[in-house]
């Protein structure tokens, strides 16, 4: 589409009319649309990507929001009033317009490489929350490429890179052939100016006898297909001048040499008809068979769908003949914009579904290789992907939840062993800050340094992919033997003291964790091979600490204890009580004792009492078993030491919050001379994991020196 003449009202709103009912929104829209003045001679306007948009009979809601969404017009236009006016849905994709004609690809370099052009079209895919929003982007970058003879030499040829190797296969992939074809045609012409005439002038050149043979062609084959009875179109069919480069230089062949200069397309109006009037034309003619192609029993991956054959007509003469119902003809014009053509009142093709579904898919390929996916199986097996910027204008692709640092560890192993902090959009962010597709990241790093211990532990948030957790382990691994002993020891020491145990039993923890020594065991400590919720567990079940988790008590709800809390073999529902003795908690090895009128108490099963019971009431001992009851919970003492500040105790009921931690109570005492405030918190916990992780999540709000278990 080549608009020479200057736009006005009465001729769009006749062309936009023809194809949607008009109303007064409508109006509104296309005044203010035709109000933008075309200063920009480079860049469409709203109304270029809207006269395109409604030959694929876009509904009424994606008009809108194109005629609303010119860039000129952002400033004037209120989101709230928006809302108000014509409602959430053309809001969303106003808003998602927006985000894309705001994007930038980067230089040129960027997208030329196909890693790096891929990871673009699939930025562009996740950012969309609908499919009309990118048939509306492709629309806006086609009504781009009519322009390009107003830009500059240098932006001309970044303009037609970047759509040949961005949103071509993108309109490919969704199978909107109209527009593909259009932009490449355009594109090469910017790229390959002597080529494209070269090619035009030949095309020129021959069009005459060209045009005489196909309509001797045509005529012939339509009155063979009409003496079967069947219903057809068949035309001439225009050649683009990209594919007919390609073919020329993917086979080495000559111009005069390509079998489809010559082509006619045939449209029936079943698949049966297709293959009736394909018999005809090999019975007719003599095929070649390396040029026959089923798209129909074999679609394309974007959903195309035909019959392609090359015969040899009079004269030697090669004629390409395309065989499909009118339907497919639509969706290779349309593609995924038919889907709206064949909504109501003729069932949906599957097949054009399927590929609608596939586009929709296409984020959720993972390009890691077999070791990383491996490694990040348990945390990263979500389809979800977010695509971010570096300054330069690549594109990284990360795992949703992603942080900087793990965009730091993407980019290089060096880079995120020195990072210390991270600006997104040009604000400074936490490490932990997670990333949204589109967002520009750029790293601050240090000259010397490493990682920090702290980036291992899962519960802080700092690496979301397992994998960059591993590259972490690995660069503490190859440190000093004796520097990491001094360190395990050193943690090992500090989570003993903040989780109020003592007397634990070293040698039996070497044993369990199979450690050579004591050493060994402190180093693997520091690498991150052995972690402190392990640790913390096996003392909860073991019981080797004088009274290890004395603190994790059953919350009491009510009076009545049943099976929703402790399985019991045998009998129906009981009441169930913890023993005081040895307070077994989930994930201890425990025994019942049927008492005399208490119900069931529940101990540990090498709790002493147990062991030094009569042997006349071992006939009470029954078998139990925590229950898989998701909603017990026991309570757990946390002190916290810290500044006093304003917001202290909001940042602490938020990470509560956040890990749906019930508090039950609360206890400050503030020393207004020092500023000092010592905080007890009563929390409830389904397990000893939850308890760690909250932890060490308060361990992390600015201004806590210290949060300990209280003894």
């Amino acid at each position: 589409m080549n608009e020479e003449r200057p736009l006005d009202l009465d001729r769009c709103r006749q062309r936009l009319s023809a194809h949607i009912d008009w109303d007064d929104a409508l109006e509104s829209a296309l005044r203010l649309a035709l109000d933008v003045p075309d200063e920009d001679h480079c860049r469409p306007r709203a109304i270029d990507a809207a006269l395109r948009l409604v030959e694929f009979d876009i509904d009424r809601p994606a008009l809108l929001a194109t005629l609303l969404s010119d860039p000129a017009l952002k400033e004037r236009l209120d989101e709230a009033q928006l809302r108000a006016d014509h409602g959430d849905e053309v809001l969303r994709l106003w808003q998602d317009i927006q985000t894309l004609n705001s994007l930038q690809a980067g230089n040129e370099d960027n997208f030329r490489s196909p890693d790096q052009a891929e990871k673009l079209r699939r930025l562009l895919m996740a950012i969309i929350r609908d499919v009309r929003v990118m048939l509306i982007k492709l629309c806006y970058r086609a009504a781009r490429m009519q322009r390009l003879r107003h830009c500059p030499y240098e932006q001309r040829r970044r303009i037609a890179r970047e759509t040949l190797d961005i949103y071509a296969p993108l309109a490919n992939r969704l199978g909107i052939g109209k527009l593909k074809w259009e932009m490449e045609d355009l594109a090469f012409r910017a790229l390959e100016p002597q080529n494209y005439k070269r090619i035009a002038r030949l095309l020129e050149e021959r069009r005459a006898d060209r045009e005489a043979f196909i309509a001797d062609f045509t005529e012939r084959l339509s009155g063979l297909i009409r003496a079967q009875g069947i219903e057809a179109e068949v035309s001439g069919r225009a050649k683009h001048i990209v594919s007919i480069w390609r073919k020329m230089q993917r086979k080495n062949l000559e111009f005069h040499q390509l079998f489809d200069v010559r082509a006619v397309r045939v449209l029936v109006d079943s698949v049966a008809d297709c293959y009736a009037v394909l018999g005809i034309v090999h019975t007719q003619w003599h095929s070649i068979p390396d040029e026959f192609d089923d798209y129909i029993a074999n679609p394309k991956d974007n959903g195309y769908q035909s019959l392609h054959t090359a015969v040899i007509a009079e004269g030697g003469k090669v004629v390409e003949v395309q065989i499909r119902t009118h339907e497919m003809h639509e969706k290779s014009e349309f593609g995924v914009a038919s889907h709206w053509r064949y909504k109501e009142g003729v069932a949906l093709d599957q097949r054009m579904e399927k590929s609608i579904r596939k586009m929709r898919d296409l984020l959720e390929d993972s390009d890691d290789s077999a070791s990383e996916v491996l490694d990040g199986l348990s945390t990263e097996l979500s389809t979800d992907r977010v695509y971010v910027f570096t300054p330069k204008g690549q594109v990284v692709d990360l795992p949703a939840g992603a942080t900087p640092l793990d965009f730091a560890y993407s980019i290089h192993s060096a880079v995120g062993h020195r990072c210390r902090g991270a600006k997104v959009n040009g604000r400074i962010v936490p490490l932990t800050y997670t990333l949204k597709t589109g967002q520009e990241v750029e790293i601050l790093t240090a000259r010397e340094g490493g990682p920090s211990r702290d980036w291992m532990n899962r519960n802080l948030g700092y690496l979301k992919s397992a994998s960059h957790r591993a590259k972490v382990r690995n660069w503490f691994n190859h440190l000093d033997f004796q520097q990491n002993v001094q360190d395990g020891r050193a943690l090992y020491e500090r989570e003993l003291a903040r989780h109020n145990l003592q007397d634990v039993d070293l040698s039996a923890l070497v044993a369990h964790f199979k450690r050579d020594g004591e050493d060994q065991f402190f180093a693997d400590l520091a690498r991150g091979l052995i972690t402190v919720p392990q640790i913390i567990g096996h003392l909860q079940k073991s019981g080797q600490s004088d009274d290890p988790l004395h603190r994790v008590r059953k919350t009491e709800r009510s009076g009545k204890r049943g099976r929703d809390d402790v399985v019991i073999h045998g009998v129906g529902n009981l009441l169930t009580q913890i023993a005081k003795c040895c307070k077994p908690v989930p994930g201890d090895d425990i025994v019942g004792y049927i008492t005399v009128g208490s119900g069931v108490t529940i101990h540990q099963r090498d709790c002493p009492n147990m062991r030094a019971l009569p042997e006349e009431k071992r006939n009470r001992l029954i078998e139990v078993e925590w229950g898989a009851d998701g909603d017990s919970v026991f309570q757990a003492g946390i002190e916290i030491s810290a500044q006093d500040r304003t917001g202290l105790l909001r940042d602490i009921s938020s990470v509560l919050a956040n890990e749906r931690v019930n508090l039950l109570d609360i206890e400050s005492r503030t020393d207004r001379h020092q500023h000092r405030v010592r905080s007890t918190l009563t929390v409830e916990v389904p397990d000893i994991e939850r308890l760690v992780l909250v932890m060490d999540k308060l361990q992390q709000i600015p201004g806590i020196d210290s949060v300990r278990r209280t003894a």
